[in-house]
């Protein structure tokens, strides 16, 4: 009996020590599943992201407002650069526009040394030159002529053109140079040209070219006057008349020192006039082929009786004379001369006033023409005769040019 029962108890102890570690184990399991559910359910499915605490979103708040400064600073620097640069970019062009007119001039110079050189009868403005290159003008006037107007120039010089003492006073005190522009004959030192030595013995105010006179030379004619003019006198502008052109010489100086800011200026009355392709005519082109179908017209240049140019373009025809075509023109030539360049045409329509009763209408409103002729014969038509009625009714008057200040 005593046996017995020792061995049911054995029995029911045994068991209950195995029920307990088992059910001990499964509470063990259970908690362990129990807790990672809680944690995959409060943990971010992103790996490598946690919650910043207060203190490193103070850092990360310092290090943005960091980095803000930092953009500031860079694009303040930035524009400091920007300003330098363009400071810069400034400072090269004006460099740039020094050197180009220095270049201008140098080459004007050696332009004029070889003319000089080369035996230019320039008669005394040449020694003349010498003394007066750093002399500072106004304008230098040149005067077409030709051997056979002699009776013109003598009208000129006794109405619009000073003589003598008041020739010298219109270059000292007003820096006006005035010359009648000529060339040779066929046979140098023939008596065409010792008339004109003789004539300019007399008066002195001829400007001589190396050039063959001759009607259908104009063009040359022209360019070598502002290459010569160039190089003799330092003058704002330079301007072309005709012989047979009267001029006021006090509004004229009055008109171009309006425009004495403007380095490139062309000045005179524009048209745009037929380009002739008939044999025979008057002003008849060779080369109207070049300007399109037959009709067409030319481009905006200045009519020839009267115009001016500044001296960057004096100096430009100086510089490139020799690759300067020549159309049969004079003023189409230099109108030519200047399509492609940065040039500002003025079209004043007081430097090609008709005669009277034209020119003294419109002096007695108070607008003084600058130049008068007649379209009908491209200059005052019988110019000796009718140039002293022209004068005293269309001109300025003596005292205009004398107390006219420039």
């Amino acid at each position: 009996m005593s046996f017995k029962s020792k061995g049911e108890q054995s029995s029911v102890s045994f068991v209950s020590k195995k029920w307990t570690f088992l059910l001990c184990l499964g509470c063990f399991c259970a908690g362990m599943l129990f807790t990672n559910s809680n944690r995959v359910e409060t943990v971010p499915q992103s790996k490598g992201i946690t919650r910043p605490t207060a203190m490193e979103a103070e850092k990360l708040k310092l290090i943005s407002e960091g980095c803000k400064l930092k953009v500031k600073e860079e694009k303040h620097v930035s524009k400091d650069i920007i300003g330098e640069v363009f400071k810069t970019h400034h400072a090269i062009q004006t460099l740039d526009k020094t050197i180009s007119n220095l270049e201008m001039e140098l080459a004007a110079a050696r332009a004029a040394q070889e003319s000089l050189l080369g035996g230019s009868p320039l008669s005394t403005d040449a020694n003349k030159a010498k003394s007066s290159r750093k002399r500072k003008y106004l304008m230098v006037i040149g005067i077409n002529t030709a051997f056979s107007s002699r009776k013109r120039r003598d009208s000129v010089r006794a109405t619009w053109m000073p003589q003598g003492e008041k020739q010298e006073k219109l270059e000292d005190e007003k820096g006006i140079i005035i010359r009648f522009v000529i060339g040779h004959s066929a046979t140098t030192g023939g008596i065409l040209d010792r008339a004109i030595e003789a004539e300019n013995k007399k008066h002195g105010d001829f400007l001589r070219l190396d050039h063959v006179e001759g009607y259908l030379e104009l063009s040359a004619k022209t360019k070598l006057y502002f290459a010569t003019a160039v190089a003799l006198w330092d003058a704002d502008f330079y301007v072309k008349a005709d012989d047979d052109v009267h001029v006021n010489i006090a509004t004229l100086g009055e008109t171009l020192a309006r425009h004495q800011k403007n380095p490139r200026v062309y000045i005179g009355c524009m048209k745009s006039g037929p380009v002739l392709s008939q044999k025979g005519v008057r002003y008849h082109e060779p080369e109207h082929w070049k300007f399109g179908e037959a009709g067409n017209k030319y481009f905006r240049h200045a009519t020839g009786q009267l115009y001016a140019i500044s001296k960057d373009l004096a100096s430009y025809i100086s510089i490139n004379q020799h690759v300067l075509h020549k159309y049969a023109n004079e003023d189409v030539s230099l109108g030519s001369w200047f399509i492609g360049l940065d040039v500002e045409h003025i079209d004043d329509r007081r430097l090609c006033c008709g005669t009277p009763p034209d020119c003294e209408w419109k002096a007695q409103a108070g607008n003084v023409c600058v130049a008068s002729f007649d379209w009908t014969c491209s200059g005052i038509c019988k110019t000796a005769d009718r140039i002293k009625e022209v004068h005293r009714r269309c001109g300025e008057g003596e005292n205009a040019l004398w107390s006219a200040t420039f």
